[in-house]
């Protein structure tokens, strides 16, 4: 698996890029790619990472559905992941 970076030309102030996760080892995801997760530069200058979602709610109430979740229900699965792009991203960034 590896990630790769799709930079933005136009799009919201803050976002810096989107992210593609690539599978390239061998098995059933073998030649796909997962894409939706975008990299944003937060108020503070640092980055943040945000995942496919869905918003649902009523009214002015929106709450949304991440879809890459834990298999177990560990919330910190998904923000190591996050912090894992976050890591591709800078470390390209300061090459």
């Amino acid at each position: 698996m590896r990630v790769q970076f799709v930079e933005k030309v136009s799009g919201p102030e803050r976002l810096v890029c989107e992210a593609e996760v690539v599978f390239d080892e061998e098995g059933p995801l073998q030649g796909l790619k997962l894409v939706g997760f975008c990299v944003w530069r937060g108020a503070d200058g640092g980055h943040y990472v945000t995942v496919p979602s869905r918003a649902f709610g009523a009214g002015t109430d929106r709450r949304y559905f991440d879809f890459l979740r834990s298999a177990d229900g560990d919330a910190e699965v998904s923000r190591r992941f996050k912090a894992w792009l976050v890591e591709q991203f800078e470390s390209r960034q300061a090459a």
